[in-house]
C-alpha cells in the first residue's frame, strides 16, 4: 500500500506530521492491506493563518485493487485529529465494502 500526501498552499507538510501519519495509516489499515493499492492523504487549512474551530481538514481517497476509490473527510482543531477521525471513517467504510464482497 502507497500512501501519498498532498497539502494546501496554507499548509507546509511537515516531516514528523507525514511520518507520523503515515505510521499511523499503515498501522491502521493493515487488515485491508491486500485490498488497498495506493492512500490519498490530502491536508488543508481552510481559514488560513486566522485561528479558528475545526478549520483543519483531512480527505483520505483509498484506491482499492479493481474498483471505484472511497474518499471521506473529516474537520477538526487539528491536523492529527482530523487524520484520525478519517482513519476512523475509513475503516468502517471499508469494513461494509469488504463485509458485502464476502457475502458475494
Amino acid at each position: 500500500m502507497q500512501i501519498h500526501f498532498n497539502t494546501d498552499k496554507n499548509l507546509t507538510g511537515s516531516e514528523e506530521l507525514i511520518a507520523s501519519a503515515t505510521s499511523l495509516i499503515s498501522e491502521e489499515l493493515n487488515r485491508f492491506n491486500q485490498q488497498i493499492t495506493r492512500v490519498e492523504v490530502h491536508l488543508s487549512d481552510e481559514d488560513g493563518n486566522k485561528n479558528g474551530v475545526n478549520d483543519k481538514r483531512c480527505i483520505l481517497e483509498a484506491r482499492l485493487a479493481g474498483m471505484k476509490p472511497i474518499a471521506v473527510t473529516n474537520h477538526a482543531n487539528t491536523h492529527e485529529q482530523a487524520i484520525d477521525g478519517t482513519i476512523y471513517k475509513l475503516k468502517i467504510s471499508l469494513e461494509k465494502i469488504t463485509g458485502r464482497l464476502k457475502d458475494y
